[in-house]
């Protein structure tokens, strides 16, 4: 119990002492300008989840309509977070971690390509938490995602294709 009442005056102390203070902002390299692009899971090395687009408003986010939706033909858990780079949104589908490419300035977002990993079947046995991924990363022209058997792969953005010395 004491335990219990500590953890509680420690959260309400923090509580306090940040009410009313503005958060420090991040260094400019880990939170660079607003691009209008989604290279990084969290947005940016911040972490921030945040866009600074300013399209959608109080005003209009009642009139959003659906855009366009887009199945990766796995009925499992869904946690990759999609990245747009450019006019590309990326996203890797739970096991068997897909990844997939869809052109964003083509009405409903057609396929520009997929990617198909080839993990071992035997990885589903040991996940944890079902056989979900987190999503790709990009640096410098290049995809990466990590398979549920743990294995790092890359995919040049355009294209998909392997980069050099990767067998698959």
């Amino acid at each position: 119990m004491r335990h219990l009442a500590f953890l509680l005056l420690s959260f309400v102390c923090v509580a306090f002492s940040a009410h009313g203070q503005e958060m420090p902002a991040p260094p400019a390299a880990a939170a660079p300008v607003e691009d209008g692009q989604w290279t990084a899971p969290a947005k940016n090395y911040a972490n921030t989840r945040y866009s600074g687009l300013n399209e959608i408003n109080t005003g209009n986010v009642g009139k959003l309509q659906v855009a366009f939706s887009f199945s990766m033909g796995v009925d499992r858990g869904q946690e990759s977070a999609p990245l747009v780079v450019g006019s590309t949104l990326y996203v890797v589908s739970p096991f068997p971690n897909f990844l997939y490419a869809l052109d964003l300035n083509k009405p409903g977002a057609p396929l520009k390509w997929k990617y198909d990993p080839k993990p071992d079947a035997s990885a589903q046995g040991v996940a944890c938490c079902d056989v979900v991924n987190r999503g790709p990363t990009y640096a410098d022209g290049k995809l990466f995602l990590v398979t549920l058997q743990s294995r790092c792969c890359s995919r040049r953005r355009h294209r998909g294709r392997a980069l050099e010395g990767q067998a698959r």
